[in-house]
């Protein structure tokens, strides 16, 4: 076989792995003389390439421990409490006032505290709440604490009991036992506190036609310092009521009782965007009354409220029954007071309801509220028809 005619590649290839010194080439000594050289330069070359290939991928490898290394010191440790982190020596210098939120947790409160510069890094304070095991008692509330503090020291705000306060959210349209019980799972006061001191509603300063406190109850989030009692639980509700019934323009008692009630019958009635025109013919049919309403609210609200449940549904002998005192399908005028706790637009609304030709609304979808108004009772039984349509394709809604 004549190699040294080969294309030079193959010629390589097919040379190498054979002839790998003089010795071994025999009857071809000068060829393979030739070709040693070249045999011995590509060796070296191919363990320089390996030697340099081994070289990247340690340094690619130790590159990467590194990274994990320095993600887990930084950022991992940190979030797990495993080191304690960088912190200020104290005392602290500008005051900070800090509102906790509710349902915040521990992480939560260590990243508001750094980032307002309160606490050193996440860290120390999580750190720091650990060492005292106060992870479940960190409490919604407003807590004065400074720039700069010591993270230990910031914890120790944050448990002081009188700084701690029960948060009570109170949603609108409530009635008065359904706010009691509110109240007592979040401060731990037994209902029955509240439901006694509700029976002398005039102690609050309403007026002595108010049979409750229903209606003055505000809804709206309440943080109530611990310790509070019952009784100035309620007259702090109560006085958030009277404050907007002052920004509403609303004065005197009488005039104050009377746009809580038709306020918590709007409220029940519909939803926020409708206020308005609900109110509108409300006022249409206390104030200009036909021959198809006759001063009758014709509120299916209050029936059920005089009723003590909740229902869309109200039956014809329901309609006809006047013993029922606050059934205004049969009874004239308003009922005897509101019929649960109004907020602030629906108050505004009740004080100044909307000029319209209406006395008849409906809401044909519960899901979004959509309400539509009539001035006749004939038009009214067209969108009547649309409800009983939307509440046969959504069966059980309407119950």
């Amino acid at each position: 076989m004549h190699y040294q005619h080969l294309d030079p590649e193959l010629r390589s290839s097919a040379v190498n792995p054979i002839f790998d010194s003089p010795a071994q080439i025999g009857a071809a000594p000068e060829a393979a003389g030739a070709q040693a050289p070249q045999t011995r330069r590509s060796r070296r070359t191919s363990k320089k390439v390996q030697r340099r290939r081994r070289t990247v991928l340690i340094t690619t490898v130790l590159a990467v421990l590194l990274g994990v290394g320095v993600f887990a010191v930084q950022v991992v440790s940190p979030m797990l409490g495993l080191t304690p982190g960088r912190d200020y020596p104290g005392p602290g210098g500008a005051e900070v006032i800090y509102e906790l939120p509710a349902g915040a947790n521990t992480r939560t409160v260590a990243a508001d505290l750094r980032n307002q510069d309160v606490v050193a890094s996440e860290s120390a304070f999580i750190s720091a709440v650990s060492e005292v095991q106060a992870e479940e008692r960190l409490m919604p509330g407003t807590y004065p604490l400074r720039k700069q503090m010591k993270a230990s020291e910031a914890v120790e705000v944050l448990m002081s009991p009188q700084d701690q306060v029960f948060y009570s959210p109170i949603p609108q349209n409530l009635r008065q036992g359904e706010v009691f019980e509110k109240l007592s799972s979040t401060t731990k006061i037994p209902v029955s506190e509240f439901e006694q001191l509700a029976q002398d509603p005039t102690q609050f300063g309403l007026p002595s036609q108010a049979p409750s406190l229903e209606g003055y109850l505000a809804p709206g989030e309440y943080q109530f310092p611990v310790g509070s009692s019952a009784r100035e639980i309620l007259a702090q509700m109560v006085q958030r009521t009277m404050d907007e019934l002052a920004v509403a323009g609303v004065q005197g008692a009488d005039d104050q009782f009377r746009v809580l009630t038709i306020a918590s019958i709007i409220e029940a009635e519909g939803s926020e965007r409708y206020y308005a025109a609900i109110a509108g013919a409300i006022e249409n049919r206390l104030n200009k009354p036909n021959e198809e309403t006759g001063r009758r609210i014709e509120s299916d609200a209050t029936v059920t409220y005089g009723l003590n449940r909740k229902s869309y549904n109200v039956t014809d002998a329901e309609k006809q029954d006047a013993s029922n005192p606050y059934n205004t399908f049969a009874r004239p005028g308003l009922p005897p007071g509101p019929i649960g706790s109004p907020k602030m637009q629906a108050i505004t609304a009740a004080a100044e309801p909307e000029q319209n030709p209406y006395y008849f609304w409906v809401t044909i979808n519960l899901d979004s509220g959509e309400t539509l108004f009539a001035a006749t009772y004939e038009e009214h039984q067209q969108n009547v028809s649309k409800y009983r349509d939307w509440c046969s394709a959504n069966s059980g809604r309407c119950a």
